[in-house]
């Protein structure tokens, strides 16, 4: 009998036993996080104090709920980094499953935003609402990943609560393995928004 297990009750522990997925050690698989990174304009750098600030502002009022992060946070930044226009294109709350071989299990879920090229999934991003931990949210992010069905390519993902971002890279070819990026946050005083919204045009211009 087939079993049906969600997807955001799913642990790192479980992805290496049913599908051994393996954390890359070298530094050299997931590089698209800290080398060759554009610059941020001065014509963008207000544009991500004012995210911060708004986001700052909204946190003061209780609870902030998913679909706010990515309204007042999410957003802004993915049109910044050029990802509502071509070649890419946009899907929001999109369901996915997957199975591991002979284990009798589908996982399920829904991503929250998907971002396409050319019927490659390219950019999965996973919004929490912001007392959640990433933590929690990279397992479930990499579940959607291994959904991708173009495995010849890599597929990269971004876990946020609206303050802290994380970044990762999957390759499955033979083994999947996967990365992840140094954690960024808007609360330092040095605005990190501007390294995550260059990150993410690197990404844009690497896979256009």
């Amino acid at each position: 009998m087939v079993q049906f297990i969600q997807a955001q009750n799913v642990g790192l522990a479980y992805l290496e036993e049913r599908f051994s997925l393996q954390l890359a050690e070298d530094e050299a698989f997931f590089t698209e996080w800290f080398e060759n990174l554009p610059e941020i304009t001065d014509l963008e750098k207000p544009d991500l104090d004012k995210i911060k600030l708004h986001f700052l502002r909204l946190v003061k009022y209780p609870p902030l709920s998913e679909e706010t992060v990515k309204l007042v946070v999410l957003s802004p930044l993915l049109n910044l980094a050029g990802f509502y226009d071509e070649p890419f294109y946009m899907r929001g709350e999109q369901s996915i499953q997957i199975s591991a071989e002979d284990e009798g299990e589908i996982i399920r879920g829904r991503i929250d935003i998907l971002v396409i090229q050319e019927q490659f999934w390219l950019l999965v991003i996973e919004s929490k609402r912001s007392s959640f931990s990433l933590l929690e949210a990279i397992p479930q992010a990499l579940v959607y990943m291994l959904a991708n069905p173009s495995q010849d390519k890599p597929s990269f993902g971004l876990v946020t609560n609206g303050s802290h971002f994380i970044f990762i890279k999957l390759t499955e070819q033979n083994i999947p393995k996967y990365a992840l990026s140094d954690e960024f946050t808007l609360l330092k005083r040095k605005n990190e928004l501007y390294q995550v919204l260059s990150v993410l045009k690197n990404l844009s211009k690497s896979l256009s």
